[in-house]
């Protein structure tokens, strides 16, 4: 602790929301309070000196999954699951920029128009000058998930950790909403993950922090000053490797 402040655990992170996480108890679309609670959470770690980026899913809008599992190209669904992702992107800036947050969006797919291309050095000299960066689009590629994109990007601009937001406590050996006893765990391997199949990420996304040696924090979203408390270093949620 220096002059009174708590110091944070981690100097630069990727936070991974999901596009269902801006929906709150809507299901669908943008909720604004939503919305509006991250942006004050995400100033706060700011103001800690945390070198912050984002990447946010498009699942409040569109599922690329769902579509092609009703008949459409997959690629093509894939395409518009990523352009949802910027219309989170542009909405999480607005709200962030109206709090006094610098912040800047960057896209896997070109739109100059409304952001940034994703340029690895410019997101890092972002990051350096205390902006906050937005990844969109996921990696530009269908078949790949907005978790594996997130995986990508932690490794990429180097982050000391993956945040990976979810409406659960953290990750538990069975679903606690069908099981009540199903069990919490505090630390737990990559590999264990892998092996036991449990619902982290995709194991693409997982695999990949593995490799880099990023560890994952899983944590509930839902809890308000949560991304503070696992910035700082507080035994809330899952870690897992590291």
């Amino acid at each position: 602790m220096e002059g009174g402040r708590r110091q944070p655990k981690y100097k630069r992170v990727v936070l991974k929301l999901s596009g269902e996480a801006l929906a709150g108890n809507r299901g669908y679309g943008i909720d604004p309070a939503v919305v509006e609670s991250i942006a004050l959470q995400l100033r706060d770690v700011v103001g800690l000196g945390v070198q912050m980026a984002v990447v946010v899913g498009g699942g409040n809008i569109w599922r690329g999954l769902a579509g092609s599992s009703r008949g459409m190209d997959r690629a093509t669904a894939d395409y518009m699951g990523m352009l949802a992702t910027v219309i989170n992107a542009l909405a999480l800036q607005d709200a962030l920029e109206k709090h006094g947050v610098n912040t800047r969006v960057q896209t896997a797919i070109e739109m100059r128009s409304v952001a940034e291309p994703y340029i690895r050095r410019r997101a890092i000299r972002h990051l350096e000058k205390g902006r906050v960066v937005i990844f969109a689009a996921g990696t530009g590629n269908p078949f790949f998930s907005t978790d594996t994109a997130a995986a990508l990007r932690a490794a990429e601009v180097e982050a000391d950790a993956m945040l990976k937001a979810t409406k659960e406590e953290g990750v538990y050996d069975a679903d606690p909403r069908i099981n009540p006893d199903a069990r919490l765990f505090e630390q737990i391997d990559y590999l264990d993950v892998l092996q036991r199949g449990l619902q982290v990420m995709d194991s693409t996304a997982t695999s990949l922090c593995m490799d880099n040696n990023i560890p994952i924090v899983v944590f509930d979203l839902n809890v308000p000053g949560n991304i503070m408390r696992v910035i700082l270093g507080e035994n809330i949620g899952t870690r897992v490797g590291g």
